[in-house]
């Protein structure tokens, strides 16, 4: 059965919410497509660092992978909830399920957009 979380205020409250991202990003490392995506970061910077990318293109590619990072745990919140709710297979979970695997694939066609096109402007010049 689930136990209830008290309501934590003041500073109690900042450590507490920072232990409960600790906990998402804990469990989110269970995912493979996550730990995919952190080697398509680590992968990506180091391509920036060795063609030299500018401190605004690296600045983006962090903030595009955190994007994704969040919207990566937003879909496995998602499959959880609807796994939960409804263990049963059903049109509406699917489409929920559908909708967050959507939206993780459009920020990560995104951002391997952006670094092809970081890529192809050091090395091509245009």
């Amino acid at each position: 059965m689930d136990r209830v979380v008290e309501k934590k205020r003041g500073i109690r409250h900042f450590f507490a919410a920072a232990s409960y991202s600790w906990g998402g990003f804990t469990r989110l490392l269970r995912e493979s497509a996550f730990r995919q995506e952190i080697l398509f970061f680590l992968v990506a910077v180091l391509l920036f660092a060795v063609i030299g990318a500018s401190l605004a293109e690296f600045l983006t590619l962090v903030i595009l992978c955190l994007l994704l990072f969040g919207f990566e745990a937003l879909n496995t919140a998602i499959e959880e909830l609807v796994d939960r709710i409804s263990p049963e297979i059903s049109a509406v979970g699917k489409n929920a399920k559908d909708l967050g695997s959507f939206a993780v694939l459009c920020l990560l066609v995104s951002t391997s957009l952006f670094v092809m096109f970081v890529i192809a402007r050091h090395l091509v010049g245009f």
